[in-house]
């Protein structure tokens, strides 16, 4: 009973300790040098969780966190380095096989949907859906642009 709930409060000790640092004032708390160094208009703007245009990737970092993405890419306008946040959209799947060959594949989703999965089943890897929600790109390591996704 002592190792359940033990187990449990680091198990809630540890959701509340991801929650607290997804925020811009948890990360500010964290660099307090970096943000010091940002012009009070950036100041409030990281304050708000959002960006603009001139940033560095550090006062990016403070406002939106780390990126789920990074992306390099290149065009007769140079290099650019892109940053994407992705959300997901409450789909976590999982792709299953069974032990014989050929193998039988299948996504199994949360709410039971299921195809051509055979009782002995076994989990392959997680399949995660979702989309990119705010896109970052820089050039020589300023934000040119940012983009948010609308619908």
């Amino acid at each position: 009973m002592k190792f359940k709930l033990s187990f449990l409060g680091l198990a809630g000790g540890l959701a509340l300790l991801a929650a607290c640092s997804s925020t811009p004032q948890w990360r500010i708390t964290e660099n307090p040098a970096a943000f010091a160094r940002l012009a009070p208009g950036q100041q409030q703007l990281v304050r708000e969780g959002k960006i603009g245009i001139g940033f560095d990737a550090t006062a990016v970092r403070l406002a939106l966190g780390e990126p789920d993405r990074i992306r390099e890419h290149t065009d007769v306008h140079g290099v650019r380095e892109v940053w994407s946040y992705v959300t997901d959209e409450g789909v976590n799947d999982f792709m299953f096989a069974d032990g014989y060959y050929p193998h039988h594949y299948a996504y199994i989703s949360p709410n039971y949907a299921y195809y051509d999965v055979p009782a002995y089943a076994y989990p392959i890897y997680p399949v995660r859906r979702g989309s990119e929600r705010f896109r970052v790109v820089f050039k020589d390591g300023k934000v040119i642009s940012f983009e948010t996704k609308v619908r």
